[in-house]
């Protein structure tokens, strides 16, 4: 699957993250549940977590995604600051 057919879960997960770190470098959204949208990955890379823990880092994404995480099964979370 190409980048640019993104399912709408991911579209819209990527949406909601831009707008809560509006300072990331870089942020991908996968559905790792064959498209369903039950589970996903999330790579952010943000200036935001800069000096935070991971748990932290993992908190703020938490947050941000409130809403829609209710409607999933799982989440995986890769976050980093910028080198």
């Amino acid at each position: 699957r190409g980048f640019a057919s993104q399912t709408d879960g991911e579209s819209r997960l990527a949406r909601v993250l831009r707008e809560k770190f509006p300072r990331a470098s870089a942020i991908k959204v996968v559905d790792i549940s064959g498209g369903c949208g039950a589970m996903y990955e999330i790579h952010i890379e943000s200036e935001e977590f800069r000096e935070k823990r991971v748990v932290q880092q993992h908190q703020m994404v938490n947050q941000a995604l409130s809403e829609e995480i209710k409607h999933m099964h799982g989440l995986r979370i890769f976050t980093s600051a910028p080198k």
